[in-house]
């Protein structure tokens, strides 16, 4: 065991866990203010919630000894058998480990939170959460990070691009089918009520994912800076993308700039630890384009994934997933990909990243179904005319 890496992990929790109310913040600051209130608890709720079944089940779901590739046993229930040594191939106590896999589960329900602005109700959402995290969520992070199907096909995640991103980006797509459009939406423009909320919950995500892909060397060492530089890297170059394109449409809006620095960040999430910084360039370069694009798609359909989860985290997981195929260098790490000449991973990416698309977006549907058929998702049309504010919590944000 190793006291340095040990000490980065658990700031490295820290910094995953701000990036929660982050997104809170983020997604509050562009909602209604009769609605603010609500964003916010939504994420401390995710908090809450994962942080209890995460421990009781959740865990050994993703991370027990694997079960026909598709999930782990319930052999750390309770966090059974996890103590101070570390597992094997790791300097850090497991649970260190399990805490900082945490923060990553918290994040990815807070991220699809998107979906349901301005309309869910609160019980509901978090049935639908459990349920997500349980079925969606450990399915995944086995899948990729717990020795399941696709780590043995070769596939790689090093942060979270597709048990992250893609799904909670495309569950959100899917949730939002469910749930149905906002009332008002597309017959009068609804406006961000308080941007430098926005911008505030943008910073603390910047700062956050830091130790969300530099923490996901699980070490203090090189790779862990080299993830942090292309991190930065990435976010930089699909903001100034989303600024570009907002000075040729006109001005260059705030709430663009920080809209596709955390697409480049979503994108750069994946290939953290295999790619050097001409790789951040382009994956950056093209997450800010494509991520564009994809939220413009999704205005012009009527779409309402409110706060545009799909769009950024979906769209920018994917391209940065089949990235790692295309720029993993053995520079960085022990993995070649196409550019290096070797076709293998990229062939692997492809087929990890289709199944993630698929399986996310089906079986959340299905799930958000199954709720609102038996509880009801969306609240009456009376609650959501007064705001969820004061519906769902009797609280306002402003006096």
């Amino acid at each position: 065991m190793d006291s340095g890496d040990t000490a980065w992990i658990l700031v490295s929790t820290a910094l995953v866990m701000l990036m929660t109310p982050g997104v809170g913040l983020f997604y509050a600051g562009m909602v209604r203010k009769k609605n603010a209130v609500n964003m916010i608890a939504l994420s401390f709720v995710c908090l809450v919630v994962v942080s209890i079944i995460w421990v009781a089940y959740a865990y050994s779901l993703a991370f027990g000894s694997d079960v026909a590739g598709f999930t782990g046993d319930l052999s750390y229930a309770f966090l059974e058998k996890v103590g101070f040594d570390p597992l094997d191939g790791m300097t850090i106590p497991h649970l260190v480990f399990v805490i900082y896999q945490m923060m990553f589960a918290v994040i990815t329900l807070a991220i699809l939170t998107s979906a349901v602005a301005e309309r869910v109700k609160l019980s509901s959402f978090i049935i639908f959460g459990i349920l997500w995290i349980t079925l969606v969520y450990a399915p995944f992070a086995h899948w990729l990070w717990g020795n399941g199907w696709l780590a043995k096909l070769g596939a790689l995640d090093f942060a979270g691009g597709m048990v992250v991103h893609i799904s909670s980006g495309f569950a959100a797509l899917a949730l939002a089918f469910v749930v149905g459009k906002r009332g008002g939406f597309g017959e009068y423009n609804i406006e961000p009520h308080n941007i430098p909320m926005t911008l505030l919950g943008a910073a603390l995500l910047w700062f956050g994912w830091f130790g969300f892909n530099g923490g996901s060397a699980l070490a203090a060492n090189g790779l862990a800076a080299n993830a942090i530089v292309v991190t930065n890297t990435s976010a930089a170059v699909a903001g100034a993308v989303w600024m570009i394109i907002g000075w040729i449409k006109g001005k260059p809006g705030s709430l663009g700039i920080v809209s596709g620095a955390i697409a480049g960040l979503a994108a750069i999430t994946p290939a953290a630890g295999f790619v050097d910084v001409k790789g951040a360039i382009i994956i950056g370069l093209v997450s800010g384009i494509i991520c564009y694009l994809a939220m413009d798609f999704r205005i012009k359909k009527q779409i309402d994934e409110s706060l545009d989860a799909w769009a950024i985290h979906g769209i920018g997981g994917l391209w940065g997933s089949l990235a790692v195929g295309i720029f993993a260098t053995t520079s960085i790490n022990e993995f070649a990909g196409l550019i290096n000449g070797s076709v293998s991973l990229l062939k692997a990416q492809i087929i990890a990243v289709i199944a993630t698309v698929i399986y996310a977006f089906v079986v959340s549907y299905v799930l958000a179904k199954i709720v609102d058929a038996v509880f009801g998702l969306r609240v009456s049309n009376e609650e959501e005319y007064v705001g969820l504010d004061v519906s769902q919590h009797e609280e306002v944000a402003y006096a």
